[in-house]
């Protein structure tokens, strides 16, 4: 089983579109897939056609090991696709997890769902908190949306600086561009010359499209409610590029 995660420290930058996106395409490749939304404001179970607070399990009795993270799961529309859904205890979890010692209690929830699934995703709110420390530890690989702006990379820097300072391997996280427009200059020269900053990040992108918008309205994946769209194609070939780089 491999553990991935999408996160940024900003919001609106196309990370939980990203995540549900990837997740969908992962299972549609047959790989038992599921997706772990940690931000309690539950825009990917939102995507996923699902209520944020749809369980009534609290993360108090997760963390104190009275509910195992197996009864949390719930199957989605689409086949070999689940979903642990947002659930408003979810905005203490940063609070329980600082107040154990143990620094893989999240790695130690996921390991005995190695049986059932090829590959988690984790969803994380957008900060830098214990939370994100134990996500950022756990993941096999980090997918960071990054916009091509300057301040859009400094949260970058930002997020690799706190794995530095967390003896987090910082090689495992990959930055890529979301949200691109290619009317606006600074856009396409960052995506056409680089920038010296976001040298690992992944070759694809994903465009600013209103395909990606319609999600929140339509409450499905890209790839679902516009298969033939570019952005379908640019989730596609990011989904190739992730899949190689995660061994999957």
């Amino acid at each position: 089983m491999r553990i991935i995660a999408f996160h940024n420290l900003k919001g609106g930058v196309g990370k939980t579109a990203a995540a549900v996106n990837i997740a969908y395409l992962a299972s549609s490749s047959g790989i038992p897939t599921l997706l772990w939304d940690l931000d309690p404001q539950g825009a990917a179970s939102w995507y996923l056609g699902e209520d944020p607070d749809i369980t009534g399990e609290k993360a108090s009795r997760l963390l104190k090991g009275k509910t195992p993270v197996g009864r949390l799961i719930h199957p989605t529309r689409y086949p070999k696709l689940d979903l642990i859904p947002a659930h408003p205890s979810f905005r203490n979890l940063d609070v329980k997890l600082a107040e154990q010692e143990n620094s893989s209690t999240l790695k130690s929830w996921l390991a005995p769902l190695s049986e059932d699934y090829g590959l988690v995703i984790l969803d994380c709110p957008p900060s830098l908190s214990h939370l994100a420390e134990q996500v950022l530890s756990c993941a096999d690989q980090v997918y960071v949306p990054t916009i091509p702006t300057w301040l859009s990379i400094n949260s970058w820097q930002q997020l690799r600086q706190f794995a530095k300072d967390k003896k987090i391997r910082v090689e495992k996280f990959h930055p890529f561009l979301s949200m691109v427009d290619r009317r606006k200059t600074l856009h396409r020269t960052i995506l056409e010359q680089g920038d010296e900053r976001l040298k690992e990040r992944l070759k694809g992108y994903i465009p600013y499209a209103s395909d990606v918008e319609k999600m929140g309205e339509a409450r499905k994946p890209v790839p679902v409610l516009m298969p033939r769209s570019a952005a379908s194609h640019a989730y596609r070939l990011m989904w190739q590029e992730i899949r190689r780089i995660t061994r999957l």
